[in-house]
């Protein structure tokens, strides 16, 4: 008589074929068609910069995982989507020595420091990004201009530069859409904002396909919808009441919308699956944050931008957040959970 064996295990029973490398894949996917933009919109330059940024978060990433004997975690993408997030805040003439440093901080400082994947507090690519902010101030807001004839002739001097030594800067930098308002008091056209015909960072490109690589991870269940959804509809609704108020001294509730890295951070960056908080209404009370934080950086600070800033801000409340609302346990009171 055959004997049949029972299995016994802990939950879950059910289980999907997704891991972490298929999701992570996909978000590079849909991050893609961005990067190829800033790339035609920039040139070489946008390219080398984007590249630079990933192939040292990559290479940072196998090197510490030899020095700390664990097993090498290339093969989830992470660290990748980290390098292309990182290079898309960057501006597209920015020194590709900074950018590799940008990459070993991101990786170090924003991931390894906290325990790897799945334990860091902050978006590891704005780490990256504030630490270059704070060390090369002047570099990270040298802008070029965009779509402009000779970007596949050659590369401009700066990008090139030696380490340590000051960024060549010419006539081919002008100011973007956010520092021409905060400074001049000169808006930009909201479609040109919104194809990415502007100065900007590489990822500052068409609002427009960054929506779509955020719908289609959206409708693969990658991703997070109540997160943008809440960011941005804080950002038109305070900026809206401030223009309604005043028009002449506050900008656009669109010119808010599509200025800036609004778009890609309240996508790919504020939606971090490890950084941001679990429940619903926690969630959205975390974009909500986030938006309000970055109309009040935008108008009041001393930076024409505030997208950065409110995240990384929103992402040390999250923990704060998931012990303020927290799921109920079947059975059980909300106290008792």
């Amino acid at each position: 008589m055959k004997k049949h064996t029972l299995h016994i295990s802990t939950s879950p029973h059910l289980k999907q074929s997704l891991s972490v490398e298929v999701i992570m894949r996909n978000v590079v996917f849909a991050l893609l068609p961005t990067a190829i933009f800033s790339v035609y919109a920039f040139g070489w330059n946008a390219a080398l910069v984007l590249i630079t940024a990933v192939v040292s978060c990559v290479l940072t990433e196998h090197v510490l995982c030899r020095l700390t004997n664990k097993r090498s975690t290339l093969s989830d993408w992470s660290a990748v989507i980290t390098g292309l997030l990182l290079g898309l805040t960057l501006p597209p003439i920015f020194p590709l020595w900074m950018t590799f440093l940008g990459g070993v901080f991101a990786i170090g400082m924003g991931k390894f420091l906290f325990g790897g994947l799945g334990y860091n507090v902050f978006n590891p690519a704005l780490v990256g990004r504030a630490v270059l902010q704070a060390a090369f101030p002047v570099a990270i807001t040298t802008w070029y201009a965009g779509f402009s004839v000779d970007r596949f002739a050659g590369l401009h001097p700066a990008v090139l530069g030696a380490p340590f030594m000051k960024p060549i800067v010419d006539g081919t930098s002008g100011a973007t859409p956010l520092s021409a308002w905060k400074f001049d008091g000169v808006t930009t056209d909201t479609a040109d904002l919104a194809l990415g015909l502007v100065s900007g960072s590489a990822g500052e490109t068409s609002s427009i396909l960054i929506l779509i690589g955020g719908l289609y991870l959206v409708f693969r269940n990658f991703m997070n919808w109540r997160i943008p959804v809440s960011i941005l509809t804080t950002v038109f609704i305070f900026s809206g009441i401030l223009y309604w108020i005043d028009p002449v001294e506050y900008p656009s509730p669109l010119f808010m919308l599509f200025s800036g890295g609004l778009m890609l951070g309240a996508v790919f960056m504020a939606t971090d699956m490890v950084a941001s908080p679990l429940t619903c209404w926690g969630v959205i009370l975390y974009g909500v944050i986030i938006g309000a934080l970055v109309v009040i950086i935008r108008i009041w600070g001393g930076l024409p931008e505030g997208v950065m800033y409110a995240i990384l801000l929103a992402n040390a409340l999250s923990p704060h957040i998931d012990r303020l609302i927290r799921y109920r346990v079947y059975g059980t009171s909300l106290k008792a959970s």
